[in-house]
């Protein structure tokens, strides 16, 4: 891959990421400065995931239709400032509620059309996906930890201009990405819905769903938890930053690890670790090293787990199908995964407590692991997978 592509590409995925890693870690705690109940941050926060679900697949499908990305990832980009921007006038649950749903339609749409744009140039340089995906999580990193110690010393409330800026820079970011040349492939005749509904398919989506569920309950809860357990900001944040560094170590070593393992047998190992993780969360939360190595699990329980993901995406949805496969992904996965963790662990969190609710998180990879063991069928072309579509 041609090196300035290249760093065109990574840059913008360490300022969407750099805007996750402060939302993630400390929206949920800035809801709560703002007195909503546990439940209430639970269906404020899972507007994102919602959104997921719907949005993503009519930019897919206007993506694939025009052959034009990157102007899709301008105009979603503008519009998520726009709504961000409105957050600074909204007070109380409704109209919180109003402009989160607004700013989430924009926001949640611009990645799947970023990875959908970075994986045809992929196709056609030879590039590695998590080589750039490594700078997303270079991105959250450093984000988390910095605003971590920015609201010690400053307070909740300058997260609200913390992002902003973020949102900034990503909107005169998306004006140098380029566009990709488009080749046509030998599964361009199938339709859409003959991709979706084949068995392997499903059984990867449901999957990844499963998976998401549970890491729902973490983005939406991790941080009050801790901080209900006596724990800093900056605590929090070094610990977000834990998981992400052991990330960024996994997206490096991805090519090397697909070369070696099948893409199953790595969603597998993936899933088993997550059990391992969110029990961890549960049973260990006054015990910081036992907490850290949790954390570390999340280089398998993301990491491993997101790329080989998107690398099967990406072999089931390819040619004129690209983009609404990855819109696909998200929509499912992080949509409906999202919102099902998000809701439902506002409510356990705020009923049960929350050891009990990250003991529960841990059901869900579980039953991922038996479907995707049980479901998925790859065929094997030495070291790499490939998706059977006869």
């Amino acid at each position: 891959m041609h090196s300035n592509l290249y760093w065109r590409l990574s840059r913008f995925y360490f300022s969407y990421y750099f805007f996750v890693g402060a939302f993630v870690p400390y929206w949920g705690l800035y809801l709560q400065s703002e007195h909503f109940s546990a439940a209430d941050i639970g269906i404020l926060m899972s507007l994102f995931q919602i959104s997921r679900i719907f949005a993503p697949n009519f930019w897919g499908w206007l993506a694939d239709h025009t052959g034009k990305r990157a102007q899709w990832i301008k105009l979603t980009s503008f519009l998520g400032l726009c709504g961000f921007m409105a957050v600074f006038w909204a007070h109380g649950f409704f109209w919180l509620f109003f402009v989160m749903a607004a700013l989430s339609l924009f926001t949640s749409s611009t990645l799947p059309l970023a990875e959908s744009l970075t994986l045809a140039h992929l196709a056609t340089t030879n590039g590695h996906y998590s080589r750039i995906r490594m700078w997303g999580s270079l991105g959250f990193i450093v984000a988390s930890v910095v605003l971590g110690f920015v609201i010690d010393v400053s307070g909740i409330k300058s997260v609200l201009w913390f992002l902003l800026l973020v949102q900034m820079t990503l909107f005169a970011l998306s004006y140098t990405l380029p566009d990709p040349k488009l080749v046509a492939h030998e599964n361009d005749h199938f339709s859409i819905w003959q991709v979706i509904k084949h068995p392997n398919v499903i059984a990867l989506l449901i999957g990844c769903s499963l998976m998401v569920t549970a890491h729902g309950v973490l983005y939406n809860f991790y941080s009050i938890y801790l901080s209900q357990h006596g724990y800093s900001k900056g605590t929090i944040g070094l610990l977000w930053a834990v998981g992400v560094v052991c990330e960024i170590g996994i997206f490096m070593l991805m090519p090397k690890i697909m070369n070696r393992y099948s893409l199953k047998t790595i969603l597998i190992i993936s899933l088993a670790l997550a059990v391992l993780r969110f029990s961890l969360i549960g049973v260990a939360i006054d015990h910081l090293w036992l907490l850290i190595l949790a954390q570390s699990l999340h280089a398998a329980t993301f990491g491993s787990f997101h790329a080989a993901s998107v690398e099967v995406i990406t072999q089931f949805f390819k040619g004129r199908h690209q983009a609404k496969g990855q819109a696909i992904y998200n929509s499912v996965a992080y949509g409906i995964g999202g919102t099902i963790g998000g809701i439902s662990g506002g409510y356990a969190l705020q009923y049960l407590g929350g050891q009990q609710t990250f003991m529960l998180a841990a059901i869900f990879p579980l039953i991922g692991l038996i479907v995707i063991g049980v479901g998925l069928k790859l065929s094997h072309d030495g070291h790499h997978s490939k998706a059977l579509f006869n």
